[in-house]
């Protein structure tokens, strides 16, 4: 089953076990018709959390009410985990525009393909993308000057990286 990485338990909300969750789905959202949330509970375990209700605050944040978090307490325990929802579901909210939607696009280099779009790494100021290419993980920083277009049919973007970026990597 694949998954993908929407964000993180940001903190508690209120003292009926609610919390809040930071999101990059490029959108306002309540995970309507999503029925669980798999959090990091320890390094790379994926335990399915049942949505009873949630509320959308935000493009960025949701308040959601799991199943079996009944105190402040309780929901206190998630706080910085990571959050993963199935692929389905991903594909069934993201926002298109949303960084996060190029999860599984091929990245290509002055038309060459280079790899899939493993992660994306959001931080103030930019974005990078996470590939494999050659067995060795590599960064890209994605920004107006290098992406030449994005085409959402074929799930491909293409750039034409800075000079002697990928030998950073590879050699």
């Amino acid at each position: 089953m694949d998954f993908i990485q929407i964000g993180k338990v940001a903190t508690t909300h209120g003292i009926n076990g609610s919390i809040l969750i930071v999101h990059g789905l490029g959108k306002k959202t309540s995970l309507k018709g999503i029925k669980a949330l798999f959090i990091e509970e320890t390094k790379n375990s994926r335990i399915p959390w049942f949505i009873e209700s949630s509320t959308a605050r935000n493009n960025e944040e949701t308040i959601v009410h799991l199943e079996g978090l009944k105190s402040k307490e309780a929901a206190h325990r998630l706080i910085r985990n990571n959050i993963w929802l199935k692929k389905e579901d991903f594909d069934k909210i993201v926002g298109k525009d949303a960084p996060i939607s190029l999860i599984g696009y091929t990245l290509y280099d002055n038309k060459k393909a280079l790899s899939e779009i493993e992660e994306i790494i959001e931080q103030p100021g930019q974005i990078l993308v996470k590939l494999t290419v050659s067995e060795k993980e590599v960064l890209v920083p994605l920004h107006e000057e290098i992406i030449d277009r994005i085409d959402h049919n074929k799930k491909a973007v293409y750039v034409q990286l800075p000079e002697g970026l990928l030998d950073i990597y590879l050699s």
